[in-house]
């Protein structure tokens, strides 16, 4: 509500159809109809290497959970095998 209050006062929003023909002009007038495409492939440039450092990061996050898992379940491993051992070792005792 408080944005919608805003953008009233200010008079600014999302470009209607008119202004958007009109920032287009504007594009190629200061960039030239051959640098547009040059622009263009820049910038998708851009959003390919974002999106695949994003994939990076997940990947590495998730790979670290994972080794977290491995190390808790080993932990545990260990733990159940000394308690086994020792009771092992109660009932040699016992049976001598």
């Amino acid at each position: 509500m408080l944005l919608s209050n805003l953008n009233a006062v200010f008079l600014i929003g999302m470009p209607g159809g008119s202004e958007w023909i009109f920032i287009l002009l504007a594009v190629v007038l200061l960039f030239g109809g051959k640098k547009i495409p040059e622009l263009m492939k820049g910038i998708g440039k851009g959003v390919r290497d974002f999106n695949d450092a994003k994939t990076n990061v997940k990947n590495e996050i998730e790979e670290g959970m994972k080794e977290k898992d491995k190390d808790q379940e080993i932990r545990e491993l260990k733990q159940q095998l000394d308690i086994k051992k020792e009771q092992d070792a109660q009932a040699q005792n016992l049976a001598k």
